[in-house]
């Protein structure tokens, strides 16, 4: 076995993107030290597109923006893992793909990242809530599920775009005093090794001074789809790939994703469709919690069914919130 070509893993070369494949290639190598790992880093449309909105009304970007191109390295079998964030994953993938395996789920809920008080920038104190912001405060996000939400519980809050890495989010709020705060995943702050310490700071490389950080309750704000989630696709059909993933796949967190990915489907949604769920399992029984922000208006679902019967209960509930 050890003289077979190397085993290709493709990522995206983002910070994150490329902790995440280096955590995959990590397992791998641990579960079957006979083979060979090899990281192959593709450039995606999506990081092409770094300085578009992402949630302009009447878009037309297309879905899987940052995940078609290592969707093709597969198909050509230039690579035979690929590596995602599982919220950027498309529920309906190309024909002969699959999403073949998902690690233990990270926290799948949001964090919301503002200054503390200073002599020049207004700030917010320690384990700050969105009840605590003033009237007309600005949060900047890009996506339309945070906005909603936000606006949902605080409909008077202010919400402006904002992109880059989480490095170069927090920093934009240490410096631009208009904006009060904005909102990242906790899974990839985990991933990337910053810490929320108990008294709200953060701890981790480059965190710019006096920013703060409270994590958003589930009541307050369901993540998208898929969040905190890892998800590897291969090709179908491909036994010496599908031998590794068994290895590496968590049953439990499979399944979760198996009823919100369901769920999104059925609301013909993509992974900047304005809705939220989470899925849970307790013993043989999966819970879904979902929310959509359709048309403006707010619908909340949540039902639970046999594990087994995961991905009909996500369509369950897309049913009723449609």
């Amino acid at each position: 076995m050890a003289a077979e070509r190397p085993i290709i893993i493709c990522t995206r070369g983002s910070a994150l993107a490329l902790v995440q494949a280096n955590l995959i290639a990590a397992q791998c190598r641990a579960a079957f030290p006979a083979l060979t790992f090899e990281l192959q880093i593709i450039k995606t449309t999506g990081d092409k597109l770094q300085k578009s909105s992402l949630s302009q009304k009447g878009e037309t970007l297309p879905k899987g923006l940052f995940t078609k191109e290592l969707e093709v390295a597969l198909a050509n079998h230039e690579a035979d893992i690929a590596v995602h964030s599982l919220k950027d994953l498309p529920t309906d993938l190309p024909d002969g793909l699959i999403l073949a395996a998902t690690p233990k789920r990270e926290d799948v809920r949001d964090v919301l990242i503002y200054r503390a008080p200073s002599a020049t920038l207004r700030g917010f104190p320690p384990h700050a809530t969105i009840q605590d912001f003033p009237p007309g405060a600005t949060i900047a996000t890009s996506s339309t599920r945070r906005k909603m939400s936000l606006l949902a519980v605080r409909p008077d809050l202010n919400i402006v775009e904002i992109r880059g890495n989480v490095s170069t989010r927090m920093q934009k709020v240490a410096d631009r005093g208009e904006l009060d705060a904005t909102i990242l995943a906790l899974a990839g702050m985990t991933r990337l090794k910053f810490k929320i310490n108990p008294d709200g700071t953060i701890s981790g490389d480059a965190v710019p001074a006096g920013m703060l950080a409270s994590v958003l309750d589930l009541e307050t704000m369901l993540p998208c789809v898929g969040q905190g989630a890892i998800g590897i696709e291969t090709r179908a059909g491909d036994a010496r790939i599908a031998a590794i993933m068994a290895k590496l796949n968590h049953a439990e967190t499979f399944q979760a994703v198996t009823a919100e990915r369901s769920f999104l489907r059925g609301m013909g949604g993509g992974c900047q469709s304005p809705v939220g769920a989470h899925a849970v399992i307790n013993g043989d029984t999966i819970s879904l919690k979902a929310i959509s922000f359709r048309d403006q208006t707010v619908k909340r679902g949540e039902a639970s069914r046999p594990v087994s019967e995961a991905a009909a209960l996500g369509e369950q509930i897309a049913a009723q919130l449609k």
